[in-house]
């Protein structure tokens, strides 16, 4: 790897003004209840020590709002929290999941706020984007028929830096959103103020796609991650990331989370699964580094543990109290012989997470919400469940379709988050709420398309008879597919642990 540090790769990375539509920075605009930047900090009593921040017990003094108030993160000498035994200790071990609770329970998080119920909508891509990631009107449509699919919505994975996305987009007006500039946030302000008029959370997934940056490779642009080697499934070449290169994103993730926070959001999730930038600098596979963020298990950590210290400190510098800060973890990484970690190794990754950060949640990104590691005889929601802290959250995700699946679920975390079936009927929580589950529909049809305002980009991809997952009744929709549009690098399913395994060299 040759580090570059002339001006032509931060621009590659980043992005330029010359590549951006002309548009008002975020200070030129007035957003209606959006927080707005404070020019000074605030002149409050001191946060308490660093060590923790206050539990809900703990008399606070308020401050002004947007100013800086919470507390930052543990910082361990080292740099890195040590990594803990998967032996559960007696004050960390979770003895099962309450079996006595309900979907219509309100959650309070560690911080202070509340959820109407247990639904989480997943983030799901909407390729409703256009011009390099800008909200068009057809997202907030989609957006706003679902402010009562959930307690908590969390917005699509969002890029973080100019090089950071978009992933799995295939034309300039359906690609993947972008947080990466000032200019971005009208729309996604609009979003947050769509999602919370019903009285329920609003968060954004905040990502950077590394390698599967398919859309810049089309455009001409450099692709990077962490190592640069012959992927086997990419029909671009990538670049290994110089070192000066990696601080840049981990001030990218941070800067991207007081984005979300001025534009309203009440919360935000950190995106470490799925195979982009932050899990292929921990696996093994993708990461073949020799030097700080590479080799052992606890450098191929530093990289994620580098980006949650800055999203906690911008977090408690700028958020309100009750912010709430989730992480996302696939369990496991698993290529045929190919491991790129196992759940035990992410087991531990979380056990590092928690130990150093005040996490309100953890989101184990599973294809199925019961699924289990090959010769374990409990589910992954069981097994993260058990090594948790009390205060930290648990959801999971994968083929909840119904309100059945969804209480079954309920076995395996505190909250469930559905995806697909929240697409189909963007009034799925509201129904559960208010005991009519029955009236849930279940299946997609072109009369549902229009009531659910599904944008273009997502009915063209629910009508290609390649799509998976699928959408139940797709074959309703197949009329509306606009053929020859699509490739793998759309279509491929990034839950499963063994992504790409079919192409894989």
């Amino acid at each position: 790897m040759n580090p570059v540090n002339d001006a032509a790769r931060a621009q590659a990375l980043n992005g330029s003004a010359t590549r951006m539509p002309a548009r008002p920075t975020f200070k030129q605009r007035s957003f209606g209840n959006a927080r707005l930047p404070s020019t000074s900090r605030c002149a409050c009593p001191a946060p308490p020590p660093p060590s923790r921040r206050p539990s809900a017990r703990t008399p606070q003094t308020r401050c002004a709002p947007g100013a800086g108030r919470r507390r930052r993160a543990r910082r361990p000498t080292s740099g890195i929290a040590p990594s803990l035994s998967l032996k559960f200790r007696a004050d960390r071990h979770r003895q099962g999941f309450d079996m006595n609770k309900q979907l219509t329970d309100r959650i309070t998080f560690r911080h202070g706020a509340t959820s109407n119920n247990r639904i989480v909508q997943a983030p799901m891509l909407t390729n409703s984007g256009e011009g390099d990631g800008f909200v068009t009107q057809d997202t907030i449509d989609y957006y706003a028929a679902r402010s009562r699919s959930a307690g908590i919505v969390i917005v699509e994975y969002c890029y973080v830096s100019f090089a950071g996305g978009p992933s799995r987009s295939w034309a300039d007006d359906r690609q993947q959103l972008g947080i990466y500039t000032d200019g971005h946030m009208e729309g996604l302000a609009k979003i947050a103020r769509a999602l919370k008029k019903d009285g329920n959370k609003a968060l954004v997934q905040l990502a950077h796609a590394g390698r599967e940056s398919n859309f810049r490779a089309r455009q001409g642009h450099t692709v990077y991650a962490p190592s640069a080697f012959d992927f086997g499934f990419l029909d671009y070449e990538v670049e290994a990331l110089a070192d000066e290169d990696i601080e840049r994103i981990i001030q990218d993730f941070g800067t991207a989370t007081r984005r979300a926070i001025d534009c309203g959001f009440d919360g935000v999730e950190i995106h470490g699964a799925n195979h982009y930038l932050l899990q292929q600098f921990f696996s093994a596979w993708s990461n073949r580094r020799d030097d700080r963020w590479g080799g052992s298990a606890d450098r191929r950590m530093r990289f994620i543990v580098e980006v949650m210290r800055k999203v906690f400190d911008v977090i408690a510098e700028h958020a309100p109290d009750d912010f709430i800060i989730g992480y996302r973890i696939s369990p496991e990484e698993v290529h045929g012989d190919h491991v790129g970690y196992s759940c035990d190794d992410s087991l531990k990754l979380i056990q590092t997470l928690t130990a150093t950060f005040d996490f309100d949640y953890i989101h184990v990104s599973l294809p199925q919400y019961d699924a289990r590691p090959k010769g374990s005889d409990r589910s992954f929601g069981e097994l993260f469940g058990a090594v948790l802290p009390e205060q930290t959250k648990l959801i999971v995700v994968g083929n909840v379709m119904s309100e059945e699946s969804a209480r079954d679920a309920l076995g395996h975390a505190d909250l469930v988050a559905v995806g697909r079936a929240t697409l189909i009927d963007p009034e799925f929580g509201s129904k559960l709420s208010e005991g009519r589950g029955q009236d849930i529909v279940r299946e997609i049809s072109p009369e549902q398309v229009k009531k659910s305002r599904l944008p273009p980009g997502l009915v063209n991809l629910f009508s290609d008879p390649n799509m998976h997952p699928s959408l139940p009744g797709r074959e309703s929709i197949y009329h509306l597919h606009e053929g020859g549009s699509l490739d793998k690098s759309v279509l491929k399913d990034g839950t499963g642990s063994e992504y790409n395994l079919d192409d894989l060299k």
